[in-house]
């Protein structure tokens, strides 16, 4: 007769024994309430600042991803110094017979011409007095105030979604008012030198309000709009230096009367240093943009249309508004840096090329800085560092000034491109902070 309850398991495996089923559950049980019972948590530790520090440094973080950029832009620039002297180009045509003098040349090369750009912008070892110790930050600082007010102005209206080309045209029309209100207008030395500065500001605010009321009432774009302006602003100043009552009566050249004294900035390091207090206005311009950006309702606003112009619409913020506001102000900042050029030390009279090519610079200093204040002060910082710094390695290495502009554009290249930067020195993911491509959301 079967069994009708037959034993489970495998049918060629012999029945568990009695022991063997006790122990089972046993074992069973204990998994179970091990398994309903809360685990303790191990003790939390926190990594040391040396831990923290070696976790991100290989990370693709802003900071390492800008400062890698900084090095490959100085490799290539190396290659592009052997490669364009013919004396150190001749010994790689013997390398695989004596490789050092390859080696050699290029070395003495490289590094005097970098060398050369350190002694002109930040110190000189061999310098002899105070004058001589403080002259390559005075070149550096003289090349970074206006630079920062311009690259302030792109980045402003970056954040608010609208690229302003123009910041060479609203400088121009700053440096034209500033001079004109430095030698038409007899004032005590105090009031002459703020109204000079306030009139630079008036011009770079009527040359940005006339972009941003064609945005905001017939949709033009502010690129075609601000790069037109910019040739009126050109054209203007050339013709109006010519003009009587504004040409030296001693010159038959395309220059203005001399700015009058009482409207020049100070000078930081006495009179024969060219630093001035531009570089001070730069600093409290730069606080100002990022309280307005950070702490304002009306940055809040702005930082809103940049992102999206519908959603911030439809949030009952006048976008029209935001639209002139954003390119008055930022024609307020390429002004101020226009007014630098002739109420500083860098001219003191109206030319055709007084202005130079601090608006478009700008563009770049903005693009380095990541469109952030702090970020474009510091990138203003660095390139006023190269300019300075390559008129004496011009000087002394035989380095052609032009180097410095391909070394200024290989270092936006790569700041622009942060994947080719990751890809090149395999960083991993930054994991505190994600690389942003976005210009409009501050990158």
């Amino acid at each position: 007769m079967t069994n009708p309850n037959p034993p489970s398991g495998s049918p060629d495996k012999e029945p568990a024994t009695e022991a063997q089923a006790a122990q089972n559950t046993l074992g069973n049980t204990e998994r179970a309430e091990s398994a309903t019972t809360p685990t303790q948590p191990a003790p939390d530790r926190k990594p040391s600042l040396g831990q923290l520090f070696l976790d991100n440094l290989w990370a693709a973080n802003t900071f390492t991803v800008t400062l890698l950029s900084l090095v490959l832009a100085a490799i290539v620039g190396a290659v592009l110094m052997i490669i364009s002297d013919p004396d150190v180009l001749a010994t790689y045509s013997y390398i695989t017979a004596r490789p050092s003098d390859a080696i050699n040349s290029s070395w003495t090369l490289v590094s005097e011409a970098y060398g050369n750009l350190f002694k002109g912008s930040v110190f000189d070892p061999d310098a002899v007095g105070f004058q001589a110790a403080m002259s390559p930050i005075s070149e550096t600082l003289t090349y970074t105030a206006p630079l920062v007010f311009t690259g302030l102005s792109v980045a402003l209206a970056f954040r608010g979604g609208l690229f302003n080309i123009g910041a060479q045209g609203q400088a121009t029309m700053g440096v034209i008012l500033a001079a004109l209100a430095g030698f038409l207008l007899p004032l005590p030395p105090g009031l002459h030198l703020l109204v000079a500065v306030l009139a630079g500001a008036l011009g770079g605010a009527i040359w940005g309000f006339i972009p941003g009321i064609l945005k905001a009432r017939t949709g033009a774009h502010e690129v075609i709009n601000t790069i037109m302006l910019n040739y009126i602003a050109v054209y203007f100043l050339t013709w109006l230096i010519l003009q009587r009552g504004v040409q030296d009566p001693n010159r038959t050249d395309a220059i203005s009367r001399p700015v009058d004294a009482s409207a020049q900035l100070p000078r930081l390091f006495g009179d024969n240093l060219r630093a001035h207090a531009g570089i001070l206005l730069a600093i409290l311009a730069t606080w100002a943009v990022a309280w307005l950006l950070n702490r304002s309702t009306l940055g809040f606003e702005l930082r809103a249309v940049g992102a999206n112009p519908d959603a911030a619409r439809t949030a009952g913020i006048s976008v029209t508004r935001t639209y002139v506001l954003i390119m008055v102000f930022a024609g307020v900042l390429a002004g101020l840096g226009g007014s630098n050029m002739v109420l500083g030390t860098t001219a003191s009279a109206l030319t055709p090329l007084v202005v130079a090519q601090i608006g478009f610079d700008g563009i770049l200093v903005a693009l380095l800085g990541r469109v952030k204040p702090w970020g474009v002060a510091l990138a203003a910082l660095l390139f006023g560092a190269l300019q300075a710094g390559g008129n004496r390695m011009q000087s002394y290495s035989g380095i052609s000034l032009e180097l410095v502009t391909v070394l200024q554009a290989l270092i936006v290249i790569f700041i622009a491109a942060p994947a080719l930067v990751k890809a090149i020195f395999q960083l991993r993911a930054a994991r505190a902070a994600r690389l942003q491509t976005s210009l409009a959301k501050g990158w």
